[in-house]
């Protein structure tokens, strides 16, 4: 029996991923986080949003405590469909895509201001229906902030990302619900800052800000992890 009252009482972490990625970049953050917390990490197919959202509602359907939903990237807009499972307490967005209900990442990339860095300057043609980064340009695009040889592994492990994910429509906005938080990163080259700053102020997010690339979740695990804990903080304190 336990003797520790709060035992039990911590929600748990389930951390999405988003396109080109897979569920391992998150270690850094699993690391700082697995011994306070539940953490578990969705590996989506990457194929189509609906899939993505059914990986996501079955492990959040594995976890006995409420849930703190992490998305990076496109893992936002999967977050913002499946974080209305009723075991969703709170949403947390990495430099991520929040999309209202009705939109799809592409509608977002649509709204990106003309003339700055983004994921259009790396995005290969479709092939087979998926969608890959340019190689040489993942790099500066992506992580620029992680080292040469990390950026040149993420580069050739790149999950295919499925054009139906990116033209997937989000029916239900989970973040109108659901308190949220937003990490912005203020070096991304794939999503401008000033596109993450308006569509997390849509939101109603509490937003912090942090110097660090796209692969932030990557290279700076202690800010990505300090803000789930503010927001794991935050719905333990209502519980009460």
């Amino acid at each position: 029996m336990s003797t520790n009252p709060q035992e039990g009482s911590r929600p748990s972490v389930v951390l999405v991923h988003g396109a080109w990625a897979d569920g391992s970049g998150w270690q850094g953050v699993y690391n700082l986080l697995k011994d306070s917390y539940s953490v578990r990490i969705v590996q989506e197919p990457n194929l189509s949003l609906e899939g993505d959202v059914a990986a996501t509602k079955m492990v959040i359907g594995q976890q006995s405590e409420p849930v703190i939903l992490v998305g990076h990237s496109y893992g936002g807009v999967v977050i913002t469909e499946a974080g209305n499972d009723p075991k969703v307490a709170a949403l947390v967005y990495i430099a991520a895509f929040v999309p209202d209900q009705g939109e799809t990442e592409e509608t977002l990339i649509g709204t990106f201001p003309p003339g700055v860095p983004n994921a259009g300057d790396a995005i290969l043609p479709p092939q087979d229906g998926f969608l890959l980064l340019d190689r040489e340009k993942f790099h500066d695009s992506f992580a620029a902030d992680v080292s040469a040889d990390e950026a040149a592994f993420m580069a050739d492990s790149q999950v295919p990302w499925g054009v139906e994910a990116l033209s997937g429509t989000v029916g239900e906005a989970a973040w109108r619900s659901k308190p949220s938080w937003y990490l912005v990163a203020t070096e991304d080259r794939m999503i401008p800052p000033s596109t993450q700053r308006s569509m997390s102020e849509r939101a109603g997010a509490t937003v912090e800000e942090a110097a660090g690339s796209h692969a932030i979740y990557v290279s700076r695990p202690d800010v990505v992890a300090a803000l789930i804990e503010k927001a794991a903080s935050e719905v333990r304190s209502a519980a009460r």
